[in-house]
């Protein structure tokens, strides 16, 4: 892997975790409202697990297991 494929996979790592982050917070808020959207909230949790995937992948290829 060059340097330039790991500086782009570094950013979208950050960016990446960012979102999760954002969409955690979001998924408490709205499981804290009185009446909140089960649907809704289902689907981020999907799209959060989804992107929880792609972080994982990602830091695998930066930090590929040495023992083979």
């Amino acid at each position: 892997m060059d340097e330039l494929e790991e500086d782009a996979l570094r950013a979208r790592l950050a960016e990446l975790r960012q979102d999760h982050a954002d969409l955690d917070a979001a998924v408490n808020a709205l499981s804290a409202s009185p009446l909140p959207d089960m649907l809704l909230i289902g689907r981020l949790k999907r799209k959060k697990l989804a992107m929880k995937d792609e972080i994982s992948r990602i830091e695998a290829q930066l930090n590929p297991d040495l023992i083979a």
